[in-house]
């Protein structure tokens, strides 16, 4: 059944692709994309493998508080509705960061495309890699060889599909995994004697069902204030700032229908990330709290030893959904930013010529998410894959947001300005994490990278402005 599905969704996202003519027909779908497949392929590609095998770990070994970020994660969105998706629609652009080129020059349109292309590469070569686990079940194989199967069959119907392929293959998948979690939940209700009911039952008594948590230790990840000011920033930055979500808001036809795929995803993610957590502890009721080598290997053993083979065969088909709708919505994006941000900045070339480089570049980063997903395989034990991801993306995200809030806001037009600020807010928070991750928690890398990026612009750029000024009189 696995390959089956992997062969019919890689034919179906090549034949998808038929009739393109350029660059803007492979990236952004010549603008013609119904917002309701826009809203539930920015969910697929948000939460992929992660919250398929992530979060109903998390779940499992504390509670139901990682629910809190999704509050912030629709707070957001709101946000980004009402302030960047004007300026984004207004000047008809193909990239978030041709945003700012346009208000600070051509250096910082690249040098932020070059932040998310490496933040883009870390998060999603781990998300890649979390893919392995379950196929290495199934199969035996390595996870080496499991990564080259699900990441061969990707790149096949993105590199021929575009994004048109990437968005309708997304909206498919999506229904796929999300029915298998309701499935697992079907399952656990006859698995474990009494139910769900006794499951919540369990799972209250033993405190796992707190949702809000009111701490202002900055050390916890997930309370309710890390949720809204931390996802609030983070969604803000993702969603707002990051090509792999902006690109497909901008194949929606118009601002309305923007607007309506971007607030929408917000409410179903709150309703998805809900579903996966109580998978969660239906599974810690199930196997009684016992210990795993790996929080990302609960969901995935569940499925492979404890579901009757066509059931588990669903299921494990629902994973590889995940996963590949995370893939090509990467893939997609990394060269949509290569072409437009750098070549055609570079070089004159028309909309045919881009289509052609475009598909050069979608083959090399399909390489290099591959070869980063087998380069994290030494580094998989401990902490879920998805808080691993989450950092990743965190540590570039603040610079990003707060060079974008500089443009929106007028803070500062100073080109060096911004590019130091940006620079120093990614160096401030990978210090963080390298030396005080103990002290302060993912959820707030943003909302710092975002003040520092701010300030740094604001107050370098006054004194820049102070000194061109002295120097003329």
């Amino acid at each position: 059944m696995l390959f089956l599905y992997l062969l019919g969704i890689t034919g179906w996202g090549v034949w998808l692709g038929r009739g393109q003519r350029g660059g803007k027909d492979y990236f952004l779908g010549n603008r013609g994309l119904p917002w309701p497949a826009v809203m539930l392929s920015v969910v697929a590609t948000e939460t992929s493998t992660l919250t398929f095998l992530s979060i109903p770990g998390i779940s499992y070994l504390g509670t139901l508080a990682f629910l809190q970020l999704t509050f912030g994660y629709l707070l957001g969105r709101i946000v980004i509705a009402g302030l960047l998706l004007p300026a984004y629609f207004k000047g008809n652009l193909n990239t978030a960061y041709v945003l700012l080129g346009s208000h600070f020059g051509e250096t910082t349109q690249k040098v932020s495309s070059a932040v998310f292309m490496a933040t883009r590469l870390l998060s999603d070569a781990v998300r890649l890699f979390v893919t392995a686990i379950p196929m290495a079940f199934i199969t035996g194989w390595s996870y080496p060889m499991s990564i080259g199967v699900i990441g061969l069959a990707t790149v096949i119907y993105t590199y021929f599909g575009g994004i048109k392929a990437v968005v309708w293959v997304d909206v498919v998948q999506m229904c796929l995994y999300v029915g298998g979690a309701l499935v697992s939940m079907f399952a656990l209700e006859r698995l474990v004697p009494g139910g769900w009911v006794e499951i919540l039952a369990s799972a209250e008594e033993a405190g796992k069902t707190e949702i809000v948590q009111i701490s202002f230790d900055p050390s916890v990840p997930y309370t309710i204030w890390a949720g809204l000011i931390g996802g609030g920033f983070l969604t803000m930055a993702s969603h707002g700032t990051d090509q792999l979500i902006v690109q497909r808001i901008l194949s929606c036809g118009d601002i309305v229908a923007a607007k309506k795929a971007m607030i929408g995803s917000g409410v179903a993610v709150i309703v998805q990330i809900f579903l996966f957590l109580l998978v969660g502890l239906g599974l810690w009721r199930y196997y009684e709290g016992i210990g795993f080598d790996s929080s990302d290997e609960i969901f995935a053993e569940f499925l492979v030893e404890a579901l009757p083979p066509g059931i588990s065969g669903l299921l494990v088909a629902g994973v590889f959904a995940a996963a590949m709708s995370s893939l090509s919505s990467s893939i997609n994006a990394l060269a949509s930013s290569s072409t437009y941000d750098f070549f055609a900045v570079m070089f004159e070339r028309d909309d045919a010529a881009l289509l052609r480089i475009g598909k050069m570049f979608t083959l090399l980063w399909a390489s290099l998410l591959i070869g980063g997903a087998v380069l994290f395989i030494p580094f998989s034990q401990g902490s879920a894959a998805v808080e691993v991801a989450l950092s990743f993306s965190s540590i570039a995200y603040g610079g990003l947001l707060g060079a974008f809030m500089v443009a929106v806001f007028s803070i500062s037009t100073d080109e060096f300005s911004v590019i130091c600020g940006m620079l120093l807010a990614i160096s401030v928070v990978t210090a963080i994490w390298v030396f005080a991750r103990d002290i302060v928690a993912w959820p707030w890398f943003v909302p710092i990278g975002s003040t520092v990026t701010v300030v740094t612009a604001s107050i370098l750029g006054r004194i820049r402005v102070d000194r061109i000024q002295a120097l003329k009189d």
